[in-house]
């Protein structure tokens, strides 16, 4: 591939590849092609991972990172949703038992329950916004472990047939945290162990059941809460699994838009130059026409080599076409700026449009152009010009595009030329502007 088409397709890409990040997406996320385009070391990682077992697969660091970053919002989002409803349920429960129990044993509820709230707010208030990964998880878990422990205190504060009740209640409050919340597995087997932990110290210390009793009871429920964390060992699998998909897909995908991107652009440059050819011209020019059709006015440059034919019968082809990429070259770097659109329109023939541009600025244009060429010397020996590369330019242009077709003003760029031709070449001739 050609230096020049190398380094057109290149800018193209890095253009379409700059890192978009979506709208209301949490403060800290990777920038969006981490995740969207995800590098060969990432790709092959996932490709490992999706060729394995299922229930072998367990992301490396990185990926357990970008797995945490993606999942963030939904994990907030669910987290402070069970913290609002824990907090709801405990006040109704504590409004209930006053309709329902005796004054001193709702007295005697009142000191434990209160520090089930201010846990669960904490928690809640500090999972509005992303932060680092440990302390989100010493925060969650020190949050449950309170949460956990209230309920167990009002029981106990309680007495009687609500001492064991709590208990349970307390273990199911675990094990709902444990299914519900998306986090990392060994954040689930500590909750699960504050429950179990918190469940055996109590009820060692319950004076209606033997301490045998306390010990069984403890592990029926550790089984239980095993069970618990077996399924969400599953669950994460399952999801860890998904989002490989995902990548895998995405990545898929931007290797297609990629491939759709260099085919496009392929169908729009010219492989030997790397400018546009003579299809985007036509393109480009419609465009620029319906877009400046009422406000603006344009010009159009016809630019030949002089004697082309001559330069390949002596020099080979070869060296005509190297002549080509040259002048090429020159013309692109002669342009005001990016409005200003160059292509190869024929055989050594380069079509030069110029939105905006009046006669004195196409003329100016064309005439660096012109100077250029000739002072790069390029060899041409058999040229009836000079023993070097020249090139003649007919300049057309109008103040209104509106008032003329881009066609037509093609025409009189040609027309121009063919008269600088004429007039023994290597020069630029301008049509009268139109009106």
């Amino acid at each position: 591939m050609h230096p020049i088409f190398r380094l057109g397709l290149a800018n193209r890409v890095e253009m379409e590849e700059q890192p978009i990040r979506a709208s209301g997406e949490p403060k800290g996320a990777p920038p969006y092609d981490a995740l969207e385009r995800p590098t060969a070391v990432i790709g092959d990682e996932v490709a490992r991972q999706l060729g394995g077992r299922t229930r072998d697969i367990h992301l490396n660091s990185e990926l357990s990172r970008f797995f945490q970053e993606r999942s963030w919002p939904q994990t907030s989002k669910i987290i402070r949703a069970w913290m609002i409803w824990v907090i709801v349920l405990d006040v109704l429960t504590l409004c209930l038992n006053a309709f329902l129990l005796p004054a001193e044993i709702v007295v005697s509820m009142l000191l434990p329950a209160a520090i089930l709230p201010p846990a669960a707010v904490t928690v809640a208030i500090f999972f509005r916004e992303r932060r680092a990964v440990r302390l989100q998880a010493t925060v969650l878990l020190v949050g449950v472990f309170f949460i956990l422990l209230s309920v167990a205190l009002v029981g106990i504060a309680t007495g009687g047939e609500f001492y064991e009740r709590h208990l349970t209640i307390m273990l199911f409050v675990a094990v709902t945290a444990i299914v519900i919340f998306p986090i990392p597995l060994r954040w689930a087997m500590v909750i699960g162990a504050y429950a179990v932990g918190l469940y055996l110290v109590f009820q060692l210390g319950n004076p209606d059941i033997q301490p045998g009793s306390a010990v069984a009871g403890t592990l029926f429920f550790a089984s239980g809460i095993g069970a618990t964390l077996v399924a969400r060992r599953t669950a994460t699998i399952f999801a860890h699994k998904t989002f490989l998909l995902e990548l895998r897909d995405r990545s898929r995908l931007a290797d297609l838009s990629d491939a759709n991107a260099r085919l496009e652009l392929l169908a729009r440059t010219d492989p030997l130059t790397g400018v546009a050819n003579r299809r985007s011209m036509m393109e480009r020019l419609k465009k620029c026409w319906k877009a400046a059709e009422n406000s603006g006015g344009a010009a159009i440059l016809m630019c030949d080599i002089d004697d082309f034919k001559c330069l390949n019968d002596s020099l080979g082809h070869a060296e005509g076409d190297r002549s080509l990429v040259k002048v090429a070259g020159i013309i692109q770097s002669s342009l005001r700026d990016d409005h200003d659109q160059v292509a190869r329109y024929g055989g050594e023939e380069f079509l030069v449009l110029l939105p905006g541009a009046d006669k004195h600025a196409a003329c100016a244009v064309a005439e660096t152009i012109r100077k250029r060429v000739e002072a790069a010397s390029l060899p041409n020996p058999l040229s009836r010009v000079m023993p070097i590369v020249t090139v003649s330019i007919g300049v057309a242009m109008t103040i209104q595009c509106g008032r003329i077709s881009a066609e037509r003003l093609q025409s009189q760029a040609d027309h121009a030329l063919y008269f600088a031709k004429s007039q023994g070449r290597n020069q630029v001739v301008a049509t009268a502007e139109t009106e």
